[in-house]
């Protein structure tokens, strides 16, 4: 065992905090401490409950992600949170990753809170958020929760690392949903329309409501009113979750393990293009194609 991961094991947040960052970037050895950690979550749904939450930019998710975390503090869980932030265009480091994020929860030594930067990734996601998971995994949390960039249709990435996806969207979203319709009844396990004071949140739920019958699916996801400010409603959102969770375990559980199959393909492939992205920052044509010499067309790839 990696004497950081034992660390951690005993509650050294320090500790933790070190062994994530050597898994976030990719440092000499972090793959290895990876496949030693034997996570539970590959082999049985909701050990722990990973949580994924997602939705357009502004939908509240930070806000829902906070309340979460109380309701499930208040249920005696240990909790992780895992935000996945823009990147720095220049650092690739996380533009919002030094911020204060839920303060209240700052003293709890049942919540650890830590931010990724996206570096680039499409899905919403870094492409060690899945790594990292598996880390808060062997740490001994009861629930992760994934909190994304904000996503769009084509952005699914979640889906390979949650057992349950939460989607947050807001009565502006109206228009979005037309065109993300398809996406998210893909990845929705449980919708919520947040800030349910604003004209427009009904419609906007009895519309998913309709859309969610007509999709057909084993599960057919609850659609919640709540506002993540006041809290009101996002108790019944957790209900729903947890039901998921408990889905999952008996009837759905053919659902999870081809969710967990195709999770494993996706980190699969992550490794290989993370492989060859830094043998090409290796390769002697990186200098010619910098100095206009070779077209990137024109460059060798992938060993060719």
């Amino acid at each position: 065992m990696h004497p950081l991961l034992a660390q951690a094991r005993n509650h050294d947040r320090a500790a933790l905090a070190r062994l994530i960052t050597l898994v976030e970037v990719g440092a000499p050895g972090s793959r290895e401490i990876v496949s030693g950690l034997g996570a539970r979550r590959w082999s049985e749904p909701g050990r722990p409950h990973v949580i994924g939450i997602t939705g357009p930019p502004g939908a509240g998710k930070s806000t829902f992600t906070d309340q979460l975390v109380r309701l499930a503090r208040a249920n005696g869980e240990r909790v992780a949170v895992v935000a996945v932030d823009p990147s720095s265009p220049r650092t690739g480091g996380a533009i919002l990753g030094d911020r204060i994020r839920m303060e209240d929860h700052a003293e709890d030594p049942g919540v650890y809170v830590r931010s990724l930067s996206a570096r680039g990734a499409a899905g919403g996601l870094s492409r060690a958020t899945g790594q990292v998971v598996d880390v808060l995994d062997a740490v001994g949390f009861d629930r992760v929760l994934v909190e994304t960039v904000g996503v769009g249709q084509g952005e699914l990435a979640i889906l390979g690392v949650a057992d349950t996806v939460l989607v947050v969207l807001t009565p502006e979203s109206g228009d979005t949903v037309q065109t993300m319709k398809a996406g998210l009844l893909e990845i929705a396990d449980v919708f919520t329309v947040n800030k349910a004071d604003r004209p427009g949140a009904d419609a906007l739920a009895r519309e998913l409501e309709l859309s969610v019958q007509l999709d057909g699916r084993d599960w057919a996801a609850p659609v919640h009113t709540t506002s993540a400010l006041s809290g009101n409603g996002v108790d019944g959102v957790l209900r729903s979750v947890t039901a998921h969770r408990e889905w999952l375990c008996g009837p759905g559980r053919a659902a999870w393990d081809q969710r967990r199959a195709d999770g494993r393909v996706e980190a699969y492939l992550d490794l290989c293009a993370e492989a060859a992205r830094r043998a090409a920052a290796r390769s002697p044509a990186l200098a010619e194609v910098r100095a206009g010499r070779l077209r990137p067309e024109d460059a060798p790839v992938g060993g060719a």
